[in-house]
């Protein structure tokens, strides 16, 4: 999407080549975080390994404690949101802490009602106490750069561009988009999927899960309720789109004369070979997610009533389960693994037999064989 309006409009060059430039940056750093953390579940005899980075972002645990022990009671998310000044050094002034009021800036406040939001969902339905189920204090950056049109978690915090404002609003708008960079980091701290080819696509889907699943769990939705798609507030009126991407009908999202068309297959037979490089989104990571996306979606909606309960029950055990997915994982080794943690959950008759059942056909749906 950005090449094609770096090729459009000659105006904004310096702007979206410093956008492409820093986010491929940003990815790489991302990923060198990632694997200094034991994502893949390592075994418990294990210590934990971490950078001075993160040694300096999370409290410190026993080297022991390989797996989270649940939310403390008096816990509360550690939210700091930082202005960057549309500089890019980080994390910036800080603007607003935990238990501040609103700051009055928009994007400040957005933020940190996403973090909350984030936060509250992991605590309250996964018990999960933050991204690394230690705490792991939450610190967002806004008004990243100038006019630039990405959100990204680099490995240790948040960070937001305001957008240019002719084709892409400010990032901090849709909280799923909020939600789903946050869970590079849940990822991060968890399964540590290789952002490359398949596991790289199937990293992109657990973050557009995550997104989907914390939009409708503020807005209170039923599967049937939600409209399914990921960045729906980011497009200015002058964007031939609704967002962008759908979980629903992957490649429908927009259609634009300057942008594009949405890229996404919703079936293996439409998978999309690319090189396995940064000039092609890493094999694909951001076009073959909506395959994955669309077996979420099929397995929601086949179970009904709220996202966050059986379908999201699944996918976090998947990805919180020690020794479940390895990094490198592909979409048949996921999918069964899929079913192996409906089955461990929810058992093999009665309710369990109901989720096993959607659970194949939503992965038949796309093309994937389970098992």
């Amino acid at each position: 999407m950005l090449q094609r309006l770096l090729a459009a409009e000659p105006g904004m060059r310096p702007a979206v080549e410093f956008t492409l430039r820093d986010s491929t940056q940003v990815r790489h750093r991302r990923e060198v975080l990632a694997t200094r953390w034991p994502g893949g579940h390592p075994p418990a005899s294990q210590g934990i390994i971490t950078s001075p980075l993160q040694q300096r972002a999370a409290p410190t645990a026993p080297a022991t404690d390989a797996v989270p022990a649940g939310v403390p009671a008096a816990a509360t998310p550690r939210r700091s949101v930082h202005d960057a000044g549309h500089g890019t050094s980080l994390p910036g002034t800080l603007v607003r802490s935990e238990g501040e009021d609103p700051s009055g800036d928009v994007s400040v406040d957005e933020a940190y009602d996403g973090l909350g939001a984030t936060w509250q969902l992991l605590a309250d339905v996964y018990d999960r106490d933050s991204l690394d189920g230690r705490g792991l204090p939450l610190v967002a950056t806004v008004h990243y750069a100038r006019d630039y049109d990405n959100a990204f978690w680099d490995g240790r915090q948040m960070v937001f561009g305001d957008g240019d404002g002719v084709y892409f609003d400010r990032f901090t708008r849709s909280v799923d988009v909020v939600a789903h960079e946050l869970a590079h980091g849940l990822t991060q701290y968890t399964a540590g999927l290789t952002y490359v080819g398949q596991p790289g696509a199937l990293n992109e889907s657990a973050s557009d899960v995550w997104g989907s699943l914390v939009r409708q769990w503020v807005r209170g939705q039923t599967v049937d309720e939600a409209d399914w798609l990921i960045g729906a507030e980011l497009f200015t009126d002058r964007v031939q789109g609704v967002a962008l991407r759908s979980m629903a009908a992957p490649g429908s999202a927009y259609d634009d004369p300057v942008l594009g068309r949405d890229p996404q297959p919703a079936h293996m037979d439409d998978y999309v070979v690319l090189p396995h490089d940064a000039d092609n989104d890493n094999g694909g990571v951001h076009i073959n997610s909506g395959i994955p996306n669309k077996a979420f979606h099929l397995f929601a909606t086949a179970l009904g009533g709220h996202v966050w309960e059986r379908a999201g029950q699944v996918w976090y055990d998947t990805m919180t389960t020690r020794g479940l997915v390895p990094r490198d994982v592909d979409f048949v080794r996921f999918a069964d693994a899929t079913l192996a943690a409906a089955r461990r959950r929810y058992g093999g008759t009665g309710e369990g037999e109901e989720v096993t059942r959607a659970l194949r056909a939503a992965w038949a749906g796309v093309g994937v064989p389970v098992g």
